[in-house]
């Protein structure tokens, strides 16, 4: 495998060869390369974000950590100082490029974790997610729990967007546009959640311990609060089969869909045929007080 950069690059890719998936042979060069050929695509979802390390220097199987930030980083990839509690100011990467992408994937990362909201923003998120977290159940269950919660939003009149988590899940997001603070995100998906628990009492669950929602989905809204992140779409996971996250139409959304087959391998040729189907998410965003008026009139009914 060769990956040539223009001859002013300071970037300097190691250990390309060393296996990343054993059981599909792909190696680490593999993953730069994926990255390299959808970095257009994912980069305005990565920049101004605070990112999270999570590194797997051995693959996906192997040893893992989260890391802030490091000190063996090149001059051109940029930190921001953060104050997330208290008043020391802790440092983050940003992902501004293609080639600083490619030295945080030649880091350990496997997948790109960053914050929901941005650095000229950081009290204001782009948008509202709620992860869709199973404990041991069948995929086409998750699809139902999804469809309730799109269910709701558009009762609500809140555009929603719904991708692969990569691994067991499903995400569902919506656009707001930087105009709400976290507070106010993480109520409105509290609301929801309760809603949709209510409709599938049985399915799902608000409770966060695991011994308390076996064989229901947990309606994760906590994703939401300040400095949470979640794994950006079109990022790869540190999962069997080398899954990516994978922005779905809604229309894909069934009890057929297989999650498994949104791959390093195959994501590039889904964005050439099907374009950025999370464009969305970055939009204008919704009108809250709108939105939690018609769920009022719901209720109330």
């Amino acid at each position: 495998m060769q990956i040539t950069f223009a001859p002013d690059d300071k970037l300097h890719l190691t250990n390309l060869t060393k296996v990343f998936w054993p059981e599909l042979g792909y190696a680490k060069g593999d993953l730069v390369a994926y990255y390299r050929e959808i970095a257009t695509v994912i980069l305005p979802y990565l920049e101004d974000r605070p990112q999270v390390l999570h590194r797997h220097v051995d693959g996906y199987a192997g040893k893992e950590f989260f890391q802030r930030v490091s000190r063996q980083r090149p001059e051109w990839v940029p930190v921001v100082d953060i104050i997330v509690s208290g008043h020391k100011p802790k440092a983050f990467h940003l992902c501004q490029n293609w080639p600083t992408l490619l030295w945080l994937v030649n880091f350990g990362c496997i997948e790109l974790i960053p914050w929901n909201s941005r650095v000229p923003s950081l009290d204001r998120p782009d948008y509202l997610v709620i992860d869709l977290d199973p404990s041991d159940v069948a995929f086409p269950r998750i699809v139902e729990v999804a469809l309730a919660v799109r269910k709701v939003f558009d009762r609500a009149g809140a555009p929603s967007f719904c991708k692969t988590s990569g691994q067991k899940g499903l995400h569902v997001y919506v656009p707001l546009g930087t105009t709400y603070i976290h507070e106010q995100a993480k109520l409105f998906g509290e609301i929801v959640g309760r809603l949709v628990f209510h409709e599938l009492p049985t399915l799902t669950s608000l409770d966060p311990r695991l011994e308390k929602r076996a064989g229901r989905v947990y309606l994760d809204t906590t994703r939401n609060a300040r400095a949470q992140a979640v794994a950006a779409a079109y990022s790869a996971r540190p999962h069997p089969g080398a899954t990516v996250s994978a922005p779905l139409a809604w229309s894909e959304v069934r009890k057929s869909l297989d999650p498994g087959k949104f791959t390093i391998k195959t994501m590039p040729g889904r964005i050439a045929k099907l374009g950025d189907l999370w464009d969305g998410v970055l939009g204008s965003g919704i009108e809250l007080h709108d939105c939690l008026q018609r769920l009022e009139k719901l209720v109330n009914r």
